[in-house]
Protein backbone atom coordinates (compact mmCIF):
# COMPACT_ATOMS: atom_id res chain seq x y z
CA UNK A 1 0.00 0.00 0.00
CA UNK A 2 1.41 3.32 -1.07
CA UNK A 3 1.24 5.84 1.78
CA UNK A 4 1.01 9.35 0.40
CA UNK A 5 1.30 12.33 2.72
CA UNK A 6 2.22 15.39 0.64
CA UNK A 7 2.08 19.11 1.31
CA UNK A 8 -0.24 21.08 -0.94
CA UNK A 9 0.40 24.79 -1.38
CA UNK A 10 -2.54 27.07 -2.07
CA UNK A 11 -0.40 29.84 -3.50
CA UNK A 12 -0.35 31.15 -7.03
CA UNK A 13 1.68 28.76 -9.21
CA UNK A 14 2.76 26.82 -6.11
CA UNK A 15 1.00 23.47 -6.41
CA UNK A 16 1.83 19.80 -6.47
CA UNK A 17 2.82 19.07 -10.07
CA UNK A 18 4.45 15.66 -10.11
CA UNK A 19 4.81 12.54 -8.03
CA UNK A 20 8.07 10.69 -8.55
CA UNK A 21 7.61 7.02 -7.72
CA UNK A 22 10.78 5.19 -6.71
CA UNK A 23 11.31 1.50 -7.46
CA UNK A 24 10.89 -0.91 -4.54
CA UNK A 25 14.60 -1.75 -4.67
CA UNK A 26 15.78 1.88 -4.94
CA UNK A 27 18.57 2.70 -2.49
CA UNK A 28 18.65 5.58 -0.05
CA UNK A 29 21.50 7.09 -2.08
CA UNK A 30 19.41 7.00 -5.26
CA UNK A 31 16.56 8.66 -3.38
CA UNK A 32 18.87 11.44 -2.22
CA UNK A 33 20.13 11.98 -5.77
CA UNK A 34 16.58 12.39 -7.06
CA UNK A 35 15.77 14.84 -4.24
CA UNK A 36 18.90 16.81 -5.09
CA UNK A 37 17.95 16.93 -8.77
CA UNK A 38 14.42 18.15 -7.96
CA UNK A 39 15.93 21.01 -5.95
CA UNK A 40 18.35 21.77 -8.76
CA UNK A 41 15.40 22.11 -11.15
CA UNK A 42 13.84 24.71 -8.86
CA UNK A 43 11.18 22.56 -7.17
CA UNK A 44 10.50 21.72 -3.54
CA UNK A 45 10.75 17.97 -2.86
CA UNK A 46 8.71 16.17 -0.18
CA UNK A 47 9.67 12.56 0.49
CA UNK A 48 7.01 10.10 1.63
CA UNK A 49 8.27 6.78 2.94
CA UNK A 50 5.92 3.91 2.12
CA UNK A 51 5.78 0.27 3.17
CA UNK A 52 7.04 -1.09 -0.17
CA UNK A 53 8.33 1.98 -1.99
CA UNK A 54 8.93 5.67 -1.50
CA UNK A 55 7.51 8.59 -3.45
CA UNK A 56 8.54 12.21 -3.78
CA UNK A 57 6.15 15.08 -4.35
CA UNK A 58 7.57 17.94 -6.42
CA UNK A 59 6.03 21.35 -5.78
CA UNK A 60 6.76 24.46 -7.80
CA UNK A 61 6.01 26.73 -10.73
CA UNK A 62 3.40 25.60 -13.24
CA UNK A 63 5.36 26.86 -16.22
CA UNK A 64 8.38 24.56 -15.95
CA UNK A 65 6.82 21.29 -14.89
CA UNK A 66 7.84 19.51 -18.12
CA UNK A 67 11.47 19.48 -16.93
CA UNK A 68 10.52 17.05 -14.17
CA UNK A 69 9.89 14.35 -16.78
CA UNK A 70 13.69 14.15 -17.17
CA UNK A 71 13.80 12.45 -13.77
CA UNK A 72 12.48 9.24 -15.36
CA UNK A 73 15.99 8.38 -16.61
CA UNK A 74 17.55 8.55 -13.15
CA UNK A 75 18.58 5.39 -11.33
CA UNK A 76 15.91 4.10 -8.94
CA UNK A 77 13.01 5.98 -10.51
CA UNK A 78 10.03 3.90 -11.63
CA UNK A 79 7.71 6.64 -12.91
CA UNK A 80 7.06 10.38 -12.96
CA UNK A 81 3.34 11.04 -12.76
CA UNK A 82 1.72 14.42 -13.46
CA UNK A 83 -1.20 15.36 -11.21
CA UNK A 84 -3.98 17.01 -13.21
CA UNK A 85 -6.88 17.16 -10.76
CA UNK A 86 -7.29 20.33 -8.65
CA UNK A 87 -7.78 18.09 -5.61
CA UNK A 88 -4.28 16.65 -5.70
CA UNK A 89 -4.08 14.46 -2.61
CA UNK A 90 -7.68 13.25 -2.74
CA UNK A 91 -7.36 12.14 -6.35
CA UNK A 92 -6.91 8.59 -7.57
CA UNK A 93 -4.12 9.99 -9.74
CA UNK A 94 -2.00 10.05 -6.59
CA UNK A 95 -3.33 6.87 -5.01
CA UNK A 96 -5.08 4.14 -6.98
CA UNK A 97 -6.13 1.89 -4.12
CA UNK A 98 -8.87 2.78 -1.65
CA UNK A 99 -7.72 4.32 1.60
CA UNK A 100 -8.38 2.05 4.57
CA UNK A 101 -8.97 3.96 7.80
CA UNK A 102 -8.44 2.09 11.04
CA UNK A 103 -10.36 3.04 14.16
CA UNK A 104 -9.47 0.53 16.82
CA UNK A 105 -10.45 -2.87 15.43
CA UNK A 106 -12.73 -1.29 12.81
CA UNK A 107 -11.67 -0.61 9.23
CA UNK A 108 -13.52 1.97 7.15
CA UNK A 109 -13.15 1.77 3.39
CA UNK A 110 -12.31 -1.91 3.14
CA UNK A 111 -14.46 -4.96 2.54
CA UNK A 112 -16.36 -4.54 5.80
CA UNK A 113 -19.39 -2.23 5.85
CA UNK A 114 -19.39 0.30 8.71
CA UNK A 115 -22.48 1.60 10.51
CA UNK A 116 -22.31 4.68 12.75
CA UNK A 117 -25.37 5.24 14.92
CA UNK A 118 -26.58 7.32 17.83
CA UNK A 119 -28.59 10.41 18.74
CA UNK A 120 -28.32 13.78 17.09
CA UNK A 121 -27.62 15.36 20.47
CA UNK A 122 -26.42 13.98 23.78
CA UNK A 123 -29.11 14.88 26.30
CA UNK A 124 -28.25 12.99 29.48
CA UNK A 125 -26.35 9.95 30.71
CA UNK A 126 -29.27 7.53 30.59
CA UNK A 127 -30.17 8.48 27.01
CA UNK A 128 -26.70 8.09 25.52
CA UNK A 129 -25.77 4.91 27.38
CA UNK A 130 -29.08 3.23 26.59
CA UNK A 131 -28.68 4.17 22.93
CA UNK A 132 -25.08 2.96 22.80
CA UNK A 133 -26.00 -0.47 24.12
CA UNK A 134 -29.00 -0.75 21.80
CA UNK A 135 -27.20 0.16 18.57
CA UNK A 136 -24.26 -2.07 19.48
CA UNK A 137 -26.64 -4.97 20.05
CA UNK A 138 -28.22 -4.34 16.63
CA UNK A 139 -24.83 -4.47 14.90
CA UNK A 140 -23.59 -0.86 14.75
CA UNK A 141 -19.83 -0.37 14.91
CA UNK A 142 -19.32 3.27 15.98
CA UNK A 143 -21.33 5.47 18.34
CA UNK A 144 -22.24 9.01 17.33
CA UNK A 145 -23.64 11.84 19.44
CA UNK A 146 -23.56 15.63 19.31
CA UNK A 147 -21.98 17.56 22.16
CA UNK A 148 -21.85 20.86 20.26
CA UNK A 149 -24.82 21.52 17.98
CA UNK A 150 -24.71 24.30 15.37
CA UNK A 151 -28.39 25.04 14.94
CA UNK A 152 -30.22 27.29 12.48
CA UNK A 153 -32.13 28.92 15.34
CA UNK A 154 -30.17 30.57 18.18
CA UNK A 155 -32.94 29.44 20.51
CA UNK A 156 -32.60 25.72 19.72
CA UNK A 157 -30.69 23.29 21.93
CA UNK A 158 -26.97 23.91 21.36
CA UNK A 159 -25.59 20.82 23.11
CA UNK A 160 -24.01 20.04 26.49
CA UNK A 161 -20.45 20.91 25.46
CA UNK A 162 -17.66 19.22 27.41
CA UNK A 163 -20.16 17.52 29.71
CA UNK A 164 -21.64 15.91 26.62
CA UNK A 165 -18.19 14.73 25.55
CA UNK A 166 -17.70 13.05 28.92
CA UNK A 167 -21.06 11.29 28.67
CA UNK A 168 -20.32 10.16 25.10
CA UNK A 169 -16.96 8.76 26.19
CA UNK A 170 -18.59 6.91 29.09
CA UNK A 171 -21.23 5.43 26.77
CA UNK A 172 -18.59 4.36 24.25
CA UNK A 173 -16.59 2.67 26.99
CA UNK A 174 -19.64 0.81 28.31
CA UNK A 175 -20.65 -0.40 24.85
CA UNK A 176 -17.02 -0.95 23.79
CA UNK A 177 -17.49 1.24 20.71
CA UNK A 178 -15.35 4.00 19.17
CA UNK A 179 -17.07 7.39 19.26
CA UNK A 180 -17.51 10.32 16.90
CA UNK A 181 -18.83 13.84 17.45
CA UNK A 182 -18.95 17.08 15.52
CA UNK A 183 -16.43 19.83 16.15
CA UNK A 184 -17.69 23.30 15.26
CA UNK A 185 -14.88 25.64 16.29
CA UNK A 186 -11.11 25.52 15.69
CA UNK A 187 -10.65 26.38 19.36
CA UNK A 188 -12.51 23.20 20.38
CA UNK A 189 -10.42 20.77 18.31
CA UNK A 190 -7.86 19.98 21.01
CA UNK A 191 -10.52 19.47 23.68
CA UNK A 192 -12.78 17.30 21.52
CA UNK A 193 -9.79 15.23 20.34
CA UNK A 194 -9.07 14.28 23.95
CA UNK A 195 -12.41 12.44 24.17
CA UNK A 196 -13.34 11.04 20.76
CA UNK A 197 -11.89 8.64 18.20
CA UNK A 198 -13.23 10.44 15.11
CA UNK A 199 -13.87 14.13 14.48
CA UNK A 200 -16.83 15.21 12.36
CA UNK A 201 -17.16 18.34 10.25
CA UNK A 202 -20.81 19.18 9.64
CA UNK A 203 -22.40 20.59 6.53
CA UNK A 204 -22.39 24.18 7.81
CA UNK A 205 -18.63 24.02 8.40
CA UNK A 206 -17.66 22.14 5.27
CA UNK A 207 -16.01 25.29 3.89
CA UNK A 208 -14.77 26.64 7.21
CA UNK A 209 -11.19 26.47 5.99
CA UNK A 210 -9.55 27.39 9.28
CA UNK A 211 -11.43 24.55 10.98
CA UNK A 212 -10.53 22.14 8.15
CA UNK A 213 -6.85 23.02 8.46
CA UNK A 214 -6.98 22.62 12.23
CA UNK A 215 -8.47 19.10 12.14
CA UNK A 216 -5.92 18.31 9.42
CA UNK A 217 -3.21 18.91 12.01
CA UNK A 218 -4.57 16.19 14.31
CA UNK A 219 -4.02 12.44 14.14
CA UNK A 220 -7.77 11.74 14.38
CA UNK A 221 -9.81 10.43 11.42
CA UNK A 222 -12.21 13.05 10.12
CA UNK A 223 -15.74 12.59 8.73
CA UNK A 224 -16.35 15.44 6.30
CA UNK A 225 -20.01 15.99 5.49
CA UNK A 226 -20.99 17.48 2.17
CA UNK A 227 -22.11 21.09 2.25
CA UNK A 228 -25.80 21.48 1.52
CA UNK A 229 -25.05 23.43 -1.70
CA UNK A 230 -21.67 21.89 -2.56
CA UNK A 231 -20.62 20.40 -5.87
CA UNK A 232 -18.56 17.22 -5.67
CA UNK A 233 -15.49 19.17 -6.79
CA UNK A 234 -15.95 21.72 -4.01
CA UNK A 235 -16.42 18.90 -1.52
CA UNK A 236 -13.18 17.24 -2.57
CA UNK A 237 -11.38 20.58 -2.38
CA UNK A 238 -12.53 20.87 1.24
CA UNK A 239 -11.14 17.40 1.87
CA UNK A 240 -7.91 18.64 0.29
CA UNK A 241 -7.54 21.24 3.03
CA UNK A 242 -7.47 18.45 5.62
CA UNK A 243 -5.19 16.20 3.58
CA UNK A 244 -2.77 19.04 2.84
CA UNK A 245 -2.10 19.44 6.56
CA UNK A 246 -0.90 15.84 6.76
CA UNK A 247 -4.05 14.04 7.95
CA UNK A 248 -4.84 11.44 5.28
CA UNK A 249 -7.67 9.79 7.26
CA UNK A 250 -10.68 11.55 5.74
CA UNK A 251 -14.10 9.94 5.32
CA UNK A 252 -16.59 11.64 3.01
CA UNK A 253 -20.24 11.67 4.12
CA UNK A 254 -23.03 12.34 1.63
CA UNK A 255 -25.94 13.87 3.56
CA UNK A 256 -28.12 15.32 0.85
CA UNK A 257 -28.04 18.65 -0.95
CA UNK A 258 -30.48 21.55 -1.04
CA UNK A 259 -32.72 21.58 -4.10
CA UNK A 260 -36.15 22.97 -4.95
CA UNK A 261 -37.80 19.80 -3.58
CA UNK A 262 -39.67 20.22 -0.28
CA UNK A 263 -41.04 16.69 0.27
CA UNK A 264 -37.80 15.77 2.04
CA UNK A 265 -35.43 17.84 4.15
CA UNK A 266 -32.73 17.56 1.47
CA UNK A 267 -32.27 15.61 -1.75
CA UNK A 268 -30.03 12.59 -1.21
CA UNK A 269 -27.53 12.48 -4.08
CA UNK A 270 -26.82 8.77 -4.38
CA UNK A 271 -25.12 9.35 -7.74
CA UNK A 272 -22.31 10.98 -5.77
CA UNK A 273 -21.25 7.56 -4.48
CA UNK A 274 -20.09 6.01 -7.78
CA UNK A 275 -18.66 9.37 -8.87
CA UNK A 276 -16.58 9.64 -5.71
CA UNK A 277 -15.51 6.01 -5.91
CA UNK A 278 -14.10 6.83 -9.33
CA UNK A 279 -12.58 10.21 -8.45
CA UNK A 280 -11.07 9.63 -5.03
CA UNK A 281 -9.46 6.97 -2.87
CA UNK A 282 -11.26 8.26 0.25
CA UNK A 283 -14.04 6.14 1.86
CA UNK A 284 -17.61 7.30 1.26
CA UNK A 285 -20.48 6.90 3.74
CA UNK A 286 -24.08 8.15 3.65
CA UNK A 287 -26.32 9.84 6.22
CA UNK A 288 -29.93 9.06 5.20
CA UNK A 289 -31.31 10.67 8.37
CA UNK A 290 -30.22 14.23 7.58
CA UNK A 291 -30.85 13.66 3.89
CA UNK A 292 -34.53 12.78 4.16
CA UNK A 293 -35.50 14.46 7.43
CA UNK A 294 -38.14 11.80 8.09
CA UNK A 295 -37.66 8.49 9.87
CA UNK A 296 -40.07 6.71 7.51
CA UNK A 297 -37.70 7.24 4.57
CA UNK A 298 -34.45 6.32 6.31
CA UNK A 299 -34.71 2.56 5.77
CA UNK A 300 -35.26 2.83 2.01
CA UNK A 301 -32.40 5.30 1.55
CA UNK A 302 -30.09 3.26 3.75
CA UNK A 303 -30.68 0.18 1.59
CA UNK A 304 -30.27 2.26 -1.59
CA UNK A 305 -26.94 3.58 -0.28
CA UNK A 306 -25.67 0.05 0.20
CA UNK A 307 -26.72 -0.86 -3.34
CA UNK A 308 -24.99 2.25 -4.73
CA UNK A 309 -21.66 1.17 -3.27
CA UNK A 310 -21.28 3.17 -0.06
CA UNK A 311 -18.66 2.08 2.48
CA UNK A 312 -20.94 2.77 5.42
CA UNK A 313 -23.90 4.59 6.92
CA UNK A 314 -24.50 7.18 9.64
CA UNK A 315 -27.98 6.86 11.17
CA UNK A 316 -29.65 8.83 13.94
CA UNK A 317 -31.15 6.70 16.70
CA UNK A 318 -32.95 7.83 19.85
CA UNK A 319 -34.76 5.93 22.65
CA UNK A 320 -37.84 8.16 22.23
CA UNK A 321 -37.61 10.22 19.03
CA UNK A 322 -40.84 12.08 19.88
CA UNK A 323 -39.09 13.52 22.96
CA UNK A 324 -35.70 14.24 21.35
CA UNK A 325 -34.16 17.68 21.95
CA UNK A 326 -33.20 17.91 18.27
CA UNK A 327 -34.01 16.16 14.98
CA UNK A 328 -36.58 13.81 16.50
CA UNK A 329 -38.62 13.42 13.28
CA UNK A 330 -35.65 11.90 11.42
CA UNK A 331 -34.46 9.63 14.24
CA UNK A 332 -35.20 5.91 14.44
CA UNK A 333 -36.23 4.19 17.64
CA UNK A 334 -34.41 1.02 18.67
CA UNK A 335 -36.80 -1.41 16.98
CA UNK A 336 -36.77 0.50 13.70
CA UNK A 337 -32.98 0.63 13.71
CA UNK A 338 -32.73 -3.11 14.33
CA UNK A 339 -35.01 -3.72 11.32
CA UNK A 340 -32.84 -1.50 9.12
CA UNK A 341 -29.73 -3.37 10.20
CA UNK A 342 -31.30 -6.70 9.24
CA UNK A 343 -32.13 -5.34 5.78
CA UNK A 344 -28.61 -3.99 5.36
CA UNK A 345 -27.03 -7.32 6.30
CA UNK A 346 -29.19 -9.15 3.77
CA UNK A 347 -28.31 -6.72 0.98
CA UNK A 348 -24.62 -6.81 1.83
CA UNK A 349 -24.62 -10.56 1.23
CA UNK A 350 -26.13 -9.91 -2.18
CA UNK A 351 -23.64 -7.13 -2.92
CA UNK A 352 -20.74 -9.51 -2.38
CA UNK A 353 -21.95 -11.65 -5.26
CA UNK A 354 -22.27 -8.78 -7.77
Amino acid sequence: MLLVCLLFYFKKKEVLKMVIVMRPDASEEQLKEVVSKIEELGYKPHVIYGATRNVIGAIGDERGKFVLQSLEVMDGVEAVIPILKPYKLASREVKKEKTLIKVGDISIGGEEFTVIAGPCAIENEEQIIKTALAVKSAGAHILRGGAYKPRTSPYAFQGLGEEGLKLLKKAGDEAKMPIVTEVVNPEHVTLVSEYVDILQIGTRNSQNFELLKRVGQTDKPVILKRGMSMTIKEWLMSAEYILSEGNMNVILCERGIRTFETATRNTLDLSAIPVLNEETHLPVIVDPSHATGYAKYVSSMAVASVAAGADGLMIEVHPQPEKAFSDGPQSLNFDAFAKVMRKIKTLLEVRKTI
